[in-house]
């Protein structure tokens, strides 16, 4: 009877564990399209506003993915949607960039050459080779002298610059996010970071061990 009722409970703490997953990805976007903001701005502008919404949320996702700590998903697909999840993280930074290159060339050149006044464009753009160098190191692992521990190592690393940055970098912003699900959201992206880092590089060893 225990066992018959444990089951009959591991698909409820699954799909809530989603729907709750589900509800902290749409809440932002449903309530950056209620701004106010959004009157002044041109649509180019506005793309490029919820591709970085949409960015900084797979950021939650994707420590999820690769520390296999989703339920439902084998540890194969969890790692081949984490794969997937990094690209879409890309797309998203390109339109953003892209958007706000239309809106303003002189300002995101100036962010992008790491001259911008302003400390928000500065982490934008750390983040922003942060995510580049990550993708050419997942793209040429094969090839580099590196042994998995170190590369994994050096991948973790530039992870965690990358969240940083992009949460300073949306912190720092006062647009369309309300300031209650941005502070939520970026403190979900760093929390979620933190502890699955400290499970993949400190408790499985010591279990291991």
């Amino acid at each position: 009877m225990a066992v018959t009722e444990r089951s009959a409970s591991q698909p409820n703490k699954t799909a809530l564990i989603w729907g709750a997953l589900a509800l902290l990805m749409l809440a932002p976007l449903l309530i950056a399209s209620q701004s106010p903001y959004l009157a002044y701005r041109n649509v180019a502008y506005i793309l490029a506003g919820f591709a970085g919404i949409i960015a900084l949320l797979l950021l939650f996702v994707q420590p999820l993915l690769a520390a296999g700590h989703l339920p439902g998903l084998r540890p194969r697909t969890s790692r081949l949607w984490h794969r997937a999840t990094g690209s879409l993280i890309l797309i998203a930074v390109a339109i953003h960039i892209g958007g706000l290159y239309i809106t303003s060339p002189p300002d995101t050149l100036d962010a992008l050459l790491l001259v911008a006044p302003t400390p928000f464009s500065v982490y934008g753009a750390i983040a922003c080779y942060g995510l580049v160098i990550t993708a050419l190191l997942v793209t040429l692992r094969q090839r580099l002298p590196l042994r998995y521990l170190h590369w994994s190592i050096l991948h973790n690393t530039l992870a965690l610059l990358i969240v940083i940055s992009t949460v300073m970098h949306a912190l720092l912003i006062e647009g369309t996010m309300g300031p209650l699900s941005k502070w939520l959201t970026c403190g979900a992206v760093l929390l979620v970071t933190f502890w699955v880092l400290w499970d993949i590089r400190v408790r499985r060893p010591r279990r291991t061990s």
